[in-house]
């Protein structure tokens, strides 16, 4: 019951009243960036929903496009702006997936939607991941965030999946606030070390 009702009730009435809270912030937010990203506050980018329907995340822009003289992107740790830096480490980054909730591509609570180039390289296992709507936070995030190798990472999501509940996704949103609060597991694209999944599931598979 709570899967298939009170779940989307619950992150319907959840991501509504914070988005409202949160409103004088996100306008903050999106003013400075307006003006500091050149008139791109906004990063957008496909990713795999439930089911595989694939939607555009939204999230505050914290990269530059710097380029380099070829015309290609500079590595992510060096198109970071301070600003990015601040929002990426307070989570603030993140406000704007609660449209992505309310319009009903995400939950609050759920594994994190990735590349859409991924797909093809996960297990038949790891592919449960998208029987469920993807999450802001996961169990994932609360169990080391960045810092979890992909196997582990995806294992976590494979938990969370077969063991979801209320009980788990009230522990989870606790700890995630709680991680928020205290910036812990924080890192920053280029300080996790992680090579892409699609990158390493292919040299696995050589």
């Amino acid at each position: 019951m709570y899967k298939l009702f009170f779940k989307r009730t619950i992150d319907l009435l959840l991501s509504v009243f914070g988005f409202l809270m949160l409103l004088p912030v996100t306008v903050v937010v999106f003013l400075v960036l307006l003006f500091t990203n050149k008139g791109k506050p906004l990063f957008l980018q496909p990713r795999p929903g439930k089911n595989e329907k694939v939607f555009n995340i939204f999230k505050f822009k914290t990269m530059s496009d710097e380029r380099d003289k070829n015309g290609k992107l500079l590595p992510d740790e060096q198109r970071i702006t301070k600003f990015g830096t601040f929002l990426r480490k307070t989570s603030l980054d993140e406000i704007p997936q609660l449209i992505n909730i309310i319009i009903g591509d995400m939950s609050l609570i759920g594994p994190r939607p990735l590349r859409v180039r991924y797909l093809p390289y996960y297990t038949e296992e790891e592919s449960i991941r998208h029987t469920v709507r993807p999450g802001i936070t996961g169990l994932a995030q609360v169990s080391g965030r960045n810092f979890l190798d992909w196997d582990n990472r995806l294992q976590k999501d494979i938990e969370y999946v077969k063991n979801l509940s209320f009980k788990q996704d009230f522990n989870i949103l606790v700890k995630t606030f709680v991680n928020v609060v205290t910036s812990k597991d924080v890192a920053l694209d280029g300080e996790s070390g992680m090579m892409d999944f699609d990158v390493l599931r292919q040299s696995v598979n050589k």
